[in-house]
């Protein structure tokens, strides 16, 4: 006979919790934003990102410049980020 404390809990609805939990982590978020990444010459790099900002004007589709760094070779690494559309 089992006493009522050495029973075990069902799992079905552990398993199912844990599924759930881990499915979400890898879902992507909803995020509307469109992103592309450059590598460029520092010249070659402006000129993008003013192309960017000509192309989809800042009020319009909120596009930025959303992270850049310096590479070693005199080289700007940078992301731009926009709405997909302007309404």
């Amino acid at each position: 006979m089992t006493s009522a404390f050495n029973a075990k809990p069902p799992l079905a609805g552990l398993r199912r919790q844990l599924r759930r939990g881990r499915a979400a982590r890898w879902r992507e978020p909803d995020d509307p934003f469109l992103r592309e990444t450059f590598a460029l010459p520092r010249d070659e790099a402006r000129a993008k990102a003013r192309e960017w900002f000509d192309r989809f004007p800042k009020a319009a589709y909120w596009t930025q410049v959303e992270s850049w760094r310096l590479l070693p070779d005199d080289r700007v690494e940078f992301t731009m980020r926009r709405l997909p559309t302007a309404d």
